[in-house]
């Protein structure tokens, strides 16, 4: 990654360091330039997540966002061609706000040749397809979503903020804009007693909107979340290695996707892998049913290895 200092200084696990504390991207975003033009997240309620809490949510003000612009444009392009926005949903931002960064990319960076950012139901579901469209030709081509589980029990539980109706409502939109969708699901996030429902509606909801890059990755109760808490008092018992691998292979099995790139290679993952899955699907089964069956800890990703 190419950025000048002393804006952005990244990190080896998906961060990176700025003024006012760590912004994170995707892991597929990392030889992006980093944009940070919020602060935080603005719903900061998932109990799951720890990366926003010390953060209070805002609008980076214009002008220092184009002060950045203009730093980054008196340094070399990013090899990738890309920018990612930062922080948590910066696509919650008014449409007239989103619009001038974009023309002001365009403008004092033309080696950019794409923009992506996070985003959810809530800012999503704020733009209408019209406004949608007006980003996408501005060059936003990437909404990275974390959707989490299609199972409205497991939203509920863990104060997601939206509902599964949304979510497909969130994916017809982006389609019909033109911006790709990368969705993020979480194995082990309806817990032993929800394992199965959440795996079985989150495949048969993947299957609806039909994305084309799906990651999966592995809860990891953060200590001073509201999950870490229920998991220390035994009201939320996350799986095993094992039931994390079976959801993988129902996720893997029921998901009836056209052309998706589908990756469990997160470091928080047991058992990296990638692949186009309809071409693929059976050589995942394969490898997945091959692990539940020795139930061999030495298949897996080391504890010491995996991270969030």
């Amino acid at each position: 990654m190419v950025l000048p200092a002393p804006f952005v200084t990244t990190a080896t696990d998906g961060r990176s360091l700025v003024p006012g504390g760590q912004v994170y991207r995707p892991p597929s975003e990392a030889d992006s330039l980093l944009l940070q033009v919020t602060i935080g997240c603005s719903h900061n309620r998932c109990s799951y997540c720890a990366m926003y809490r010390e953060k209070r949510f805002a609008i980076r003000p214009l002008a220092e966002v184009e002060s950045l612009v203009a730093a980054f444009a008196q340094g070399p392009a990013a090899p990738s061609g890309r920018v990612f926005l930062c922080d948590g949903d910066a696509l919650i931002a008014p449409q007239t706000y989103l619009i001038n960064v974009l023309q002001r990319i365009a403008t004092a960076l033309p080696w950019v040749r794409s923009v992506a950012t996070y985003g959810d139901c809530r800012s999503i579901l704020r733009k209408t397809p019209s406004e949608l469209k007006a980003l996408a030709d501005l060059g936003l081509r990437m909404v990275y979503h974390g959707v989490e589980t299609g199972d409205d029990h497991a939203m509920a539980a863990v104060v997601k903020g939206a509902r599964r109706a949304e979510v497909i409502e969130a994916a017809d939109r982006l389609r019909q804009a033109g911006i790709r969708h990368s969705v993020i699901v979480l194995l082990g996030l309806g817990g032993v007693q929800g394992s199965e429902r959440h795996a079985l509606e989150t495949a048969s909801l993947l299957t609806r909107i039909d994305p084309p890059f799906v990651g999966a990755l592995t809860v990891t109760p953060v200590p001073g979340t509201p999950l870490w808490q229920a998991q220390q008092e035994g009201t939320f018992v996350l799986p095993d290695p094992w039931g994390m691998l079976q959801e993988l292979r129902t996720l893997v099995a029921e998901s009836a996707l056209t052309a998706c790139q589908f990756a469990s290679n997160h470091a928080s993952n047991y058992l990296p892998m990638r692949a186009l899955l309809s071409r693929d699907r059976g050589a995942m089964l394969e490898a997945i049913d091959q692990v539940l069956t020795k139930r061999d800890a030495e298949l897996l990703r080391p504890e010491w290895r995996r991270g969030l």
